[in-house]
């Protein structure tokens, strides 16, 4: 991969002392806390010994072997469990495997049971004896009395195991079974020889069955031990194959045999590959050949300094400063590499890729995973847009690179293979609000066809694609509400369950393209994304004064009850998808009427505030579903900003900064909600925009894009990227003696006060400073 991928910024030595712990309290991974919100996570969720959208991520699984029938259940990890199963390598959307576990005594090559940690090689642990940060992972396994320690470079994972004096000290690679959402195991393979240990497992994730039913989720890899084992042997679930150094099929796994000394530490390298062992090899080799666990360690403290570093903050308390850089930190975290150092990748068909090289032999550029994008335009691109620009370049080339192979986008990706998710497809907006930016790094004219087929091409359109009732909505200016009656609505085509939303979604896709089009000359279709922008009104009910779905006739539903959710609206109800119109903010306050609109919006807030602004307590991602307002999922993340369009921002502020008071917490149950559903860093990027002091309702697709200008949370905002990226720094002042009490009712750019509550983008990027009184 290319140089930039680690981005050499700034030149922080970090020391640190016995416990791995960082000893300078300013290094800005001490304010990154990994467990909080670990109570019913995703799987993906919490991964600490990885780099910043990086392949390796390793983490301890306390029931990852459980299964995920659905695909999107809380598995894995979980802070209310107290054994641990062993410590997977690889966490992703619809991705996991290739466990490894120390253990002593008897040797036991299944993982058991969370009430009963006797029953497997899993072991007992006290939060007293865990520690994690970004990058790195240390636990004490109490039933073995042996450390485990876990970190990572891009595509190798390290795990160091410190153990007691013993004459029968065992590693367990469990290759063979199910993990995390990877879905049920269909073939798997492991062999020893000479230290080294190489395999593969493939899998069938349930969305990938879902969306692309003959697909399968390949991973590969190649490990060294830096001892020799006095003996070895293979099992296949249960029954062990002692001196055998290879073993095939579901269940399959190999153990190692050691005698060990009173606290003597036992290396691995796993080199990692969704292509091929030897892909993987030659990606350990790269990344790894001569490197040890301890400065593996410090190379990944140092990698999270500097990417956390492009956002510095000042002032403020000491726990938003926690609350800020974790969510920055589960915001670079998610969507990591599927591309090998050679630039190998896995293609849609299941075929080898190869992506171009440039002059000096590296790939132009990598290819990753990626949850749906649902949502995140509100916040992960957002981010990405003002402080990870060249990420967010190679993002969108990685989409183009499956658009070219498989002829349409996708919304999620494992391995290329389609997992749509909630069966819409905002890739193309977020393709076009990054041109709307100037980021310009990849094929235009292709990402240009690729969007205007994701947003108006009906015909042979694929599961895996999503919107599959987008003709009806082109044809018509909205897709009608039918019932589902199949158990699986993502896949109507004459309408859909949620075609309300889906209408709502689909036109301010629209709308971002629109842009898109304008910009490239294209007039025709500037027309008729135009046209289709402007296709929520068809649902807006004066009457009620919420949007409410129609029938295929075309007439609104009769018994409607706007706290219905998933009746017309995915995840959610019309009271709270009746504000999304983020394309036409002042279109929709007018339509209901400003001192309605406020009036409105601020008893909801009120009335939400008594729920923790979601599903309360109840741990549950899908438990504020119901409710008038719900931060814990996607469609809610604009609407305390709509204030704005309504004036006022002192509301905003209010209810802001409320919700980062309440709603965000600093602990393993109260983290994100409780138990809500925080995907690949979208929760947390939220929080880190609120904290910035902006927002941008349209996600950054309108004409002349802009944040609204809101109350930081924090003296001083400092925006400074590599200069390879940007030069200049942005820096946004802010008095909080001020805004205890207060909000931000003028701004001052470079000097001259501005006319509105607006930071043009183009000038954030050009560096300056920004005061707020």
């Amino acid at each position: 991969m290319r140089t930039n991928y680690i981005f050499v910024l700034l030149s922080i030595l970090l020391t640190t002392n016995v416990t791995g712990q960082p000893k300078e309290t300013n290094d800005l991974i001490h304010y990154v806390k990994p467990n909080i919100g670990t109570a019913h996570s995703r799987y993906f969720f919490y991964t600490p010994a990885a780099l910043p959208f990086g392949m390796a991520k390793l983490a301890p699984s306390t029931n990852g072997s459980y299964g995920n029938a659905s695909g999107w259940e809380a598995v894995g990890y979980d802070e209310r469990h107290t054994s641990i199963e062993g410590f997977a390598n690889f966490h992703e959307f619809q991705i996991g495997g290739i466990v490894f576990a120390p253990t002593t005594g008897k040797l036991q090559t299944q993982a058991g049971k969370l009430e009963d940690a006797a029953s497997g090689y899993r072991s007992a642990f006290d939060k007293k004896d865990e520690w994690a940060t970004a990058g790195y992972y240390r636990v004490l396994l109490k039933d073995y009395k042996i450390t485990a320690e876990l970190t990572a470079t891009p595509r190798v994972g390290f795990h160091r195991y410190t153990f007691p004096a013993s004459d029968s000290s065992n590693i367990i690679f469990d290759i063979g079974h199910q993990m995390g959402e990877s879905g049920p195991v269909l073939d798997a393979a492991v062999t020893y020889k000479d230290n080294s240990i190489e395999g593969y497992v493939v899998t069938k994730p349930a969305y990938v069955k879902k969306y692309q039913e003959n697909a399968t989720v390949n991973m590969y890899f190649y490990a060294v031990v830096d001892k020799k084992p006095l003996a070895y042997g293979t099992f296949i679930d249960s029954v062990p194959s002692e001196g055998q150094a290879q073993a095939t099929g579901k269940g399959a796994g190999l153990y190692l045999r050691f005698k060990t000394q009173e606290k003597e530490s036992i290396q691995i390298k796993v080199g990692l590959s969704y292509t091929s062992v030897e892909n993987a090899k030659q990606n350990l080799l790269a990344e790894a050949k001569e490197l040890s666990f301890e400065t593996a360690k410090q190379q990944a403290f140092k990698t999270w300094n500097d990417y956390l570093g492009r956002i510095q903050v000042t002032g403020g308390k000491e726990t938003d400063k926690i609350k800020f850089y974790t969510g920055l930190y589960h915001a670079l975290l998610g969507r990591g590499l599927a591309s090998d150092v050679n630039g190998s990748y896995p293609k849609n068909d299941g075929s080898i890729g190869q992506i171009p090289l440039g002059p000096n032999r590296k790939p132009l550029h990598a290819h990753y995973n990626t949850d749906a994008i649902w949502g995140a335009f509100w916040n992960l691109t957002q981010l990405w847009s003002i402080a990870y620009p060249e990420y967010f370049e190679d993002w969108i080339q990685s989409q183009l690179l499956v658009y070219k192979d498989a002829n349409w986008l996708g919304d999620g990706i494992a391995t290329s293979k389609y997992v749509s998710g909630v069966g819409t497809n905002y890739t193309g907006l977020a393709i076009a609000a990054a041109y709307n930016v100037g980021l310009r790094n990849f094929d235009v004219p292709l990402a240009y066809e690729a969007v205007r087929k994701n947003e108006l091409v009906a015909a042979k359109r694929i599961p895996g694609a999503g919107k599959l009732d987008l003709g009806v909505f082109v044809k018509n200016g909205f897709s009608p509400f039918i019932p589902d009656k199949t158990g699986k609505p993502e896949l109507d085509r004459e309408g859909s369950a949620f075609g309300a939303s889906h209408t709502l979604e689909y036109a301010f896709s629209c709308y971002a393209a629109a842009q898109f089009a304008q910009s490239l000359g294209k007039a025709d279709d500037y027309q008729v994304f135009s046209r289709l922008a402007s296709a929520w009104k068809t649902l807006y009910d004066p009457s009620t004064k919420f949007i409410r779905p129609k029938d295929v006739n075309g007439q609104f539903i009769q018994d409607f009850d706007p706290l219905a959710p998933w009746k017309g609206f995915q995840e959610g109800n019309a009271w709270q998808y009746t504000f999304y119109v983020p394309q036409d903010p002042v279109g929709l306050v007018n339509m209901i009427g400003k001192e309605t609109f406020n009036r409105r919006l601020d008893s909801i807030f009120m009335e939400s505030q008594k729920n923790v602004f979601g599903g309360g307590k109840q741990i549950d991602a899908f438990a504020g579903i119901q409710g008038l307002y719900n931060h814990g999922n996607q469609p809610n993340l604009h609407v305390s900003w709509l204030f704005h369009f309504a004036g006022r921002p002192d509301l905003t502020k209010k209810w802001v900064h409320a919700i980062c008071n309440e709603f965000y917490g600093t602990d393993g149950i109260h983290g994100y909600g409780y138990g809500q559903d925080e995907d690949q860093g979208q929760l947390g990027a939220w929080y880190v925009l609120a904290g910035m002091g902006i927002f941008d309702v349209r996600g950054l697709t309108s004409p002349n894009p802009g944040f609204q200008i809101g109350t930081p949370l924090f003296d001083t905002v400092t925006i400074a990227l590599p200069e390879t990226a940007r030069k200049g720094k942005f820096i946004i002042y802010a008095n909080q003696e001020e805004n205890r009490n207060g909000y931000t009712k003028e701004a001052q750019l470079n000097g001259k006060t501005l006319k509105t509550l607006t930071l043009p983008f183009k000038e954030l990027v050009k560096g300056g400073k920004l005061i707020l009184h």
